[in-house]
């Protein structure tokens, strides 16, 4: 009895350095992610595929058929104590435990600023990084640029000039913008809903894992 005792302190001693089959390791190379399953009619026009930049207005539900494929690995990168970044952050991990998603979670709080916030969720090569909160867009408009290979999602703002690798969902109570613009006049807090955050998230997820980025989804029919 002693050979597995000793195998498996040996392994409970190593896992932090050689991962010893827990699963936990995301330098470890894996597959490249994909999405099971496709988007429903409306969700954007086949025949007029949207421009970088474009904004769309899928039908509501049009994304559901959509989930990431087993291992997908996402850091849940979010800033602030506000109702609307909990309620987004709640619609986060709510998809995450919903779809068996990999989620690792870096709030700007326990960082000296939101930018070396943005920085660590970088360095981790998720699959994905999603945003949540207004205070993070300005650290994204300067980093993502410069990181093509990384996929970005923000829910509940965007980015005033975003690249291809930056995919926001938005809606009338929300699009904050940054960059000295300043907030919208129509910013409604009590716009954060539980339906509209979790259709946001989901609807983002789908338009990046079918390959439809660099756009906004416009989400106002909630």
């Amino acid at each position: 009895m002693r050979r597995p005792l000793l195998a498996a302190a040996l392994c409970a001693a190593t896992a932090l350095l050689a991962g010893c089959g827990s699963g936990d390791d995301w330098s470890r190379p894996q597959p490249s992610p994909s999405a099971v399953g496709e988007v429903g009619a409306g969700f954007v026009d086949p025949s007029a595929p949207p421009a970088p930049e474009a904004t769309v207005t899928p039908r509501p539900g049009s994304w559901s058929g959509v989930r990431p494929s087993s291992g997908y690995r996402v850091v849940l990168l979010t800033a602030g104590d506000d109702r609307p970044t909990r309620a987004l952050v709640a619609a986060v991990r709510g998809w995450a435990g919903a779809e068996g998603v990999d989620l690792r979670t870096v709030d700007a709080a326990d960082s000296p600023d939101p930018l070396t916030a943005a920085d660590t969720a970088i360095g981790m090569r998720p699959d994905l990084v999603i945003s949540a909160g207004n205070e993070l867009i300005d650290p994204l408009a300067t980093v993502t640029p410069n990181h093509l290979a990384q996929q970005f999602l923000v829910v509940g703002a965007e980015l005033a000039e975003p690249t291809h690798n930056v995919t926001a969902v938005d809606w009338s109570g929300a699009s904050f913008r940054g960059e000295g613009l300043g907030m919208s006049s129509a910013y409604d807090p009590a716009s954060f809903t539980e339906a509209r955050c979790a259709a946001a998230v989901r609807a983002g997820a789908a338009a990046v894992l079918t390959g439809r980025t660099g756009i906004v989804l416009w989400l106002d029919s909630f």
